[in-house]
């Protein structure tokens, strides 16, 4: 692993480069302090790491990444710095990692592990990666866009549902049958049949305006795309979420950004019925991840950020006891004691017109240590 070290400091050179010699299989192949000596190092020699500062000197280090990622797009980078106000904007970058200093060895190992297996996948697989030329965002809505950031135009809307259908099974063939009964199940026998080769027609017509049309395959009885060209949303934010076993102060703000990263439910807008075990799946594992984070922002005093959170969990599901909990709780910390009586009135009384029940017997014992806090009305 050939690692290029970027930051206008000399001493923290020295520093990482210390404890990267002391990573098997690391080699750091050079040293600089400008976005300037960065460029030229890494247009002269192979580079497959950069560690690199957030603020160099005068330069951005945001705008150092995304120049280095414009001729070497298999470059991985990680952002170390002091400054955790930067990390949401860094991730447009999609770095490897964002380690806040100081550094610990371990955190440091287990970054240098992530770029050696990345790296690994990529040998081992007989295909190679190809530049992006779509991106699809897809939570919250469907928005395909091409590399120059127009949007896709489609020939119809089954088309576009059968683009869907295909990017939800995530490279893996589809059967036919399946596709009819769950897309065209409106349709019957050879009506269904040439519905879907329109479709299918149609799809290869707008893939091939952006040079992609290989990338769907199909035979008499299976179909098959390819998403080795396409960025996918769901599928990057199911990937960052896996990096989470834990939440701390080394990943806290990488949390952050995988948070910021669900935007609404799968094909939030569609009628896709096809895709609803999906779409409450990913919910769920957003909701989980969500709420550990909220947990941690408290315990932290991020409260804040923490309250921002727990009302976007509220508005997802009114009804879920646990987010109402954590959003009255950061109420209680901010001794907003009107926004806290108020969303526990308002969270009785949906219970009882929607379900007929009260709240919980722990909740309601936890809310009445705080009734006698709310201040008289004025007159």
């Amino acid at each position: 692993m050939k690692v290029l070290l970027i930051d206008d400091e000399r001493a923290m050179l020295t520093a990482l480069s210390q404890l990267l010699s002391r990573i098997e299989g690391v080699v750091v192949v050079g040293m600089v302090r400008s976005s300037a000596e960065a460029v030229a190092f890494v247009a002269q020699h192979d580079v497959d790491l950069a560690f690199i500062d957030i603020k160099i000197a005068e330069d951005s280090g945001l705008t150092l990444a995304l120049e280095l990622r414009k001729n070497h797009a298999d470059l991985d980078i990680v952002f170390v710095t002091s400054h955790k106000e930067f990390a949401l904007d860094a991730f447009g970058a999609y770095p490897l990692d964002y380690i806040v200093k100081p550094i610990s060895m371990k955190r440091l190992e287990e970054t240098v592990a992530r770029a050696v297996r990345g790296r690994a996948e990529k040998l081992s697989s007989s295909i190679v990666d190809s530049p992006k030329r779509l991106s699809v965002a897809s939570l919250g809505g469907l928005q395909i866009s091409s590399e120059q950031g127009d949007s896709l135009k489609w020939m119809s809307r089954k088309s576009q549902e059968l683009f869907a259908y295909l990017l939800l099974c995530r490279g893996n063939r589809a059967a036919k049958t399946r596709i009819l009964e769950d897309i065209f199940h409106d349709r019957e026998g050879k009506n269904s049949e040439l519905y879907l080769n329109t479709a299918l027609y149609q799809l290869r017509k707008t893939l091939s305006t952006h040079g992609m049309k290989a990338i769907l395959v199909s035979d008499r009885e299976q179909y098959q795309m390819s998403l080795e060209q396409i960025q996918v949303d769901f599928i990057q934010f199911e990937e960052r979420l896996s990096g989470f076993p834990t939440i701390d102060e080394s990943n806290e703000e990488a949390a952050l950004a995988a948070e910021s990263m669900y935007t609404g439910d799968l094909f939030e807008d569609k009628p896709y019925g096809w895709s609803l075990a999906e779409r409450e799946r990913l919910s769920d594992l957003y909701e989980s991840f969500a709420k550990r984070l909220v947990k941690w922002l408290f315990e932290n005093n991020r409260i804040h950020q923490a309250v921002q959170i727990a009302k976007k969990l509220v508005r997802r599901n009114e009804l879920d006891e646990e987010a109402n909990r954590l959003l009255m709780h950061g109420f209680a910390a901010l001794k907003d004691w009107r926004a806290l009586h108020l969303q526990y009135k308002q969270y009785e009384a949906l219970l009882k017109q929607e379900l007929h029940i009260q709240p919980s017997a722990e909740l309601a014992e936890w809310y009445g240590q705080y009734t006698f806090t709310e201040p008289s009305p004025k007159t």
